[in-house]
């Protein structure tokens, strides 16, 4: 399971993504022990994802820890020497992580104001094995790092995703976008494609009232192959403007794109996931470099 957070900076100069992980489903090492025929605990393979934009530098860290390291109950996460709290308002985001492959520190706060709450779930597979659900596609986000020194104000986005295997299982590729739109409302298209079986999308729209509504699609629009390769593609009323890249990696890229949404001229988080490449042996044994793991006894066996 994972919680998923992005925000973009009002003046359009910062963007950051942090996921926080319990049984972190890119994880290698979870991974190798599901090969090798181990039931592994989720806990003991948890992790938080911390990737900060901007036009200058950017920084990524992914540590993950084992069960020892990890506390959790219905307010708070604690992975290591960061953690999440939600005390009834926001959900603050304490950060002491340090990045790779080159090691800066990332230390801070990242606040997360939900203008809206949604208690909303759906399958995203036909075997109902696999569950997404925003839980603040509309919130307001506020930065104050000390490592690297910057604060920022802008929207933000929470959802969470679970599933009950591993995602090449299931999943061929999977291209997700969201929208903030003029009203208030946010955007999600979720298009999935599978190793059997005909593709799913989602098309939803969260409004400020609470309310859910599904749209009509518009056609997908092809992007750019990615530096390593990856087909991506992006539902859009028109062609595709800008297109800023935050992530490339060998199964998995992270952009901004500009389009157009429901009539609007809009910009859009998009992110491409390729799982049959990720379950590739070269991309398992490159992952380790981005995702190292803090080597601690486990406070629960690895056995479930």
């Amino acid at each position: 399971m994972w919680w998923y957070i992005d925000a973009l900076s009002d003046c359009g100069e910062h963007g950051l993504s942090l996921i926080a992980f319990v049984g972190s489903v890119f994880s290698p090492y979870y991974a190798k022990a599901i090969k090798q025929g181990i039931n592994p605990h989720p806990e003991n393979h948890c992790a938080l994802n911390v990737a900060l934009y901007n036009p200058r530098s950017k920084y990524w860290s992914m540590t993950e820890r084992p069960s020892v390291s990890v506390q959790r109950s219905e307010r708070e996460f604690v992975i290591g020497p960061s953690s999440l709290h939600w005390d009834g308002e926001a959900l603050h985001i304490d950060i002491n992580e340090w990045s790779v492959p080159i090691p800066r520190r990332l230390q801070g706060r990242v606040s997360v104001y939900p203008e809206q709450l949604f208690d909303f779930s759906t399958p995203l597979d036909p075997q109902a094995r696999h569950h997404w659900g925003p839980i603040a596609p509309l919130a307001r986000v506020e930065v104050n790092l000390s490592h690297p020194g910057q604060s920022w104000r802008g929207r933000g986005y929470v959802d969470s995703n679970e599933g009950v295997e591993p995602i090449a299982c299931a999943f061929t590729q999977w291209d997700w976008s969201r929208t903030h739109m003029k009203d208030g409302s946010s955007t999600v298209l979720y298009d999935c494609q599978y190793p059997k079986g005909d593709d799913q999308l989602l098309a939803l729209r969260f409004l400020s009232n609470g309310q859910v509504e599904s749209f009509a699609a518009p056609a997908r629009q092809s992007m750019p192959r990615t530096a390593w390769g990856l087909e991506r593609r992006l539902r859009s009323d028109g062609p595709l403007g800008k297109i800023q890249s935050l992530e490339d990696t060998p199964f998995y890229q992270r952009a901004v794109v500009t389009n157009r949404l429901l009539g609007e001229e809009v910009e859009s988080f998009h992110e491409t996931l390729h799982a049959q490449r990720f379950d590739s042996a070269w991309v398992q044994a490159l992952l380790p470099w981005r995702m190292p793991r803090w080597m601690g006894k486990p406070k629960v066996s690895e056995w479930r």
